[in-house]
């Protein structure tokens, strides 16, 4: 069994700072890609940013420059510091892992989502 549960959203002003968290647990043997994406009311899920278990990073065009995906490998968490927050950053954040299991699956695994709304 393999949990991600993501911490950290909240209500934040216009230019405000978040960072969000991601812890990956239970039967995992290694993890590869980890990502966050978001999906805001009406819209489909999009990628926010990727990292590579290199350290290898993306990110969508709206937040180069202000959001920075970081990751932590002995504790399978990873982080998404956001700065200079928009309104139109407002959405579900979701936080994803391609990792193999112990029992030797590899998949995608998905977090619950953590709110992020920003808004004076």
């Amino acid at each position: 069994q393999v949990q991600l549960v993501e911490s950290g959203g909240g209500l934040v002003q216009p230019g405000g700072s978040l960072r969000l968290s991601c812890v990956a647990s239970g039967s995992i043997l290694s993890i590869y890609d980890m990502g966050w994406y978001r999906q805001a009311p009406g819209k489909q899920r999009e990628l926010v940013a990727a990292i590579t278990s290199g350290g290898s990073t993306n990110y969508a065009d709206s937040v180069k420059g202000r959001f920075t995906i970081s990751r932590d490998n002995a504790k399978n968490t990873v982080y998404l510091q956001m700065n200079s927050l928009k309104p139109e950053d407002t959405a579900v954040y979701y936080c994803n892992a391609d990792l193999r299991t112990r029992t030797l699956q590899r998949r995608v695994y998905w977090g619950q989502g953590t709110q992020v709304s920003v808004s004076s």
